[in-house]
């Protein structure tokens, strides 16, 4: 399978280059970080690969999931393995100090790079695709066909790295002040799906009649699917947004302590920028 192999090919390339780092004794990348990278690969192939997607188009509490591990789980645990490093030196070096860093460096891919980090694009991108491939038209499109499924989730597992590229801020993107409207920024992504979810959840008629000529399973009718199905997706995007939204707070108070404490000199070394891309000449 395609989706498979190019998993098993991203986990190789991305623990050749973390180990590469760290026979270096450069140890920039945490081991927790390139546990998180490998488990996200791994939803990813729950999501895709495994018996689950059998029950896609049978349930659409099996098919919520999908989107929830493609759309919010698995990008956020990439995003946390810091994956472009590893990426860089797992890749033979011509073509990383050939190709990849002078496309890094060529400023029409930068200013590209800046507007898709821009987190009112990333929300607009990620709120598109969320409310796009729901809409009933949309939704039973997917589910008869095989091409259209395969964007679908695409589309969700893009609008998930650029929604969560803003929070995480991986290297090498550069922090734009202030963080705290990242929080701001969570916030309102919740409402979308709050929106979506209480729709399907409180709704008194089945939005997606494709499931009414679908084999029913587990005894469950298709309007419970769906309800099950919106309280899945409002549970569950509600509690990352508020761990990841309590933990950027917790850092951010920690900062701004740190910060008041430390002398003049030691407070600029730590504010001046460390993500500037164009240290990517160096790779």
């Amino acid at each position: 399978m395609p989706i498979t192999f190019a998993l098993v090919f991203a986990a190789f390339l991305y623990l050749r280059g973390w180990l590469h780092l760290r026979s270096g004794s450069v140890n920039i990348i945490p081991t927790w970080r390139a546990v998180s990278f490998l488990l996200g690969l791994l939803l990813i192939c729950v999501a895709l690969g495994s018996p689950l997607a059998a029950f896609d188009e049978e349930l659409l509490i099996v098919h919520m999931v999908q989107h929830l591990l493609l759309m919010t789980i698995s990008p956020l645990l990439i995003l946390l393995g810091a994956p472009v490093m590893p990426f860089l030196h797992g890749l033979p070096q011509p073509f990383a100090q050939g190709v990849l860093a002078p496309l890094f460096r060529w400023p029409p891919m930068q200013r590209i790079g800046r507007v898709l980090s821009q987190p009112a694009f990333c929300w607009l991108a990620s709120t598109g695709a969320l409310v796009g491939w729901h809409v009933p038209s949309a939704f039973t499109l997917g589910l008869q066909s095989e091409a259209w499924h395969v964007l679908e989730h695409a589309c969700f597992l893009g609008a998930g790295f650029l929604f969560w590229w803003p929070v995480v801020q991986p290297w090498p993107s550069v922090p734009t002040p202030p963080r705290w409207s990242i929080l701001l920024y969570l916030f309102l992504a919740t409402l979308p799906c709050d929106i979506l979810s209480a729709f399907l959840v409180f709704c008194d008629r089945v939005v997606y009649p494709i499931y009414l000529s679908t084999p029913r399973l587990f005894n469950t009718s298709v309007l419970e699917d769906q309800q099950c199905a919106g309280a899945l997706m409002w549970t569950c995007v509600t509690i990352v947004y508020l761990v990841a939204a309590a933990i950027l707070t917790i850092r951010l108070l920690a900062e701004r302590s740190s910060r008041e404490d430390l002398p003049e000199p030691e407070l600029h070394r730590i504010v001046a920028p460390q993500n500037d891309p164009r240290s990517l000449e160096g790779v």
